[in-house]
This record gives structure tokens, sequence and C-alpha cells, in this order.
């Protein structure tokens, strides 16, 4: 084993990781707190029930939450393909970790909105806000610090969603354990992008709580 040629290789995976996780945690954030927010107001007692929508997203979301991530990575190589036109690599990647992700990111955002005291609601509703207004100025921002934590959540999980997409040629840490740790048995190498990966997470956990903790001031 010759680690000249390896130290290039873990951190040109490693960049790779952030390739993957970083633009998909983005996207699958965005599109996931719209389809949450969506969740939350059309529940029973939400600020507009509609009970047909809501019980057609929740399913949605059930069974975009079922499916095993790397059987979900086999089902979207057309998809991907078409996207990106290459199911190969850390950019084709992204591509399923954003699916994977916006459904996970809908349930944590309609049970952090759901959270919010009624309370808080009814009285935002007697001033006269609308139901745009009680959203944008008063669920999520109280919501605000439950929102951080499951953004964290989320990043945490694609960074071994990432690492499982290594499996099938997508690149990154993952992939560099299979090549090198797996195939080749090279047990430290194995080892070494373990501890990066938990490097990685331990350093987007402590992040992700200090700025829940910053963020909440009840």
């Amino acid at each position: 084993m010759n680690w000249a040629e390896i130290y290039p290789l873990l951190w040109q995976s490693t960049l790779e990781t952030f390739w993957m996780v970083l633009p998909s945690a983005i996207i699958a954030q965005i599109l996931g707190m719209l389809l949450g927010v969506w969740l939350s107001v059309t529940a029973p007692g939400g600020l507009r029930p509609n009970p047909l929508v809501n019980r057609s997203l929740d399913a949605v979301v059930n069974i975009g939450r079922s499916l095993p991530f790397i059987i979900l990575l086999v089902i979207l190589i057309p998809v991907t393909r078409l996207i990106v036109h290459t199911s190969i690599g850390s950019t084709a990647a992204t591509v399923p970790l954003t699916i994977a992700a916006i459904p996970f990111v809908a349930r944590l955002v309609d049970g952090a909105l759901r959270d919010v005291p009624q309370g808080v609601t009814e009285a935002a509703r007697a001033m006269g806000a609308t139901n745009s207004q009680i959203v944008r100025k008063v669920l999520l921002p109280e919501a605000l610090p439950a929102l951080v934590n499951s953004f964290t959540v989320m990043l945490i999980s694609l960074i071994g969603y990432s690492a499982m997409a290594g499996a099938i040629g997508g690149g990154g840490l993952g992939d560099l354990a299979i090549r090198y740790g797996y195939q080749r048995f090279e047990t430290e190498v194995m080892i070494a992008t373990v501890l990066v990966l938990l490097l990685l997470v331990q350093g987007v956990q402590w992040l992700g709580d200090r700025a829940a903790r910053t963020l909440d001031h009840r």
C-alpha cells in the first residue's frame, strides 16, 4: 500500500462527497420545506385544512421514505441520465440523493411546524394576519431551531447515503472504501475512510447544535 498515493485519493474523495452532499442538501431543503409547509397547512386543524390534498401528500412522502436508498439509486438511473446525461460519478449521485432527501425533509418540517403552539397562530390570526403571513412571519420563525435540527439530521443522513452511492460508482468516500478497502483488502484505507466520515458527521452535528442553540430564544 502506497500512502503517498492514498492521501491525495482520500482528499479527492472527501471533496467529491462534499460535491454530492451540499447541493443535494440545499435543493432538498428548499423543496422539502415547501412540501412540509403544504402538509402542515392542509392537515386537520391546519391553516387551510384539505383532507384530500393532505392524504395525497402524506402518501407520497411515506412512499418516498419507505424506499431503501440502494434501490432508489437503481430505479432512478434513467432519470439521472436524463438530467445529467450520465449515471456514474459524484454529479450523477446528486440526483438520487436529492430525491431521497425531499420526503425526509418534508416530514421533519411538518413535525416542526405542528409543534408550534396553537395559541401563537390564533393570536396572529386575531390580529388580521393572512395564512401566508402566518406561515412566513409566525410558524417558520417559531420553528426555526427545530428546522435547523432537521437540516442537520438530513445532512448527516446524506453523508451516509453518499457513502452508499459509492457502491454503484457514485464516487466519494464510499467509492474509495469499496475500491481500496474492500476489493484490494487494504484495511487501513477502510479505517481511514470511516474516520473521515466520522469527523464529517461530528462536525456537522456540532455546527447544527450550536446554530440551533443560538436561534432558540425560549
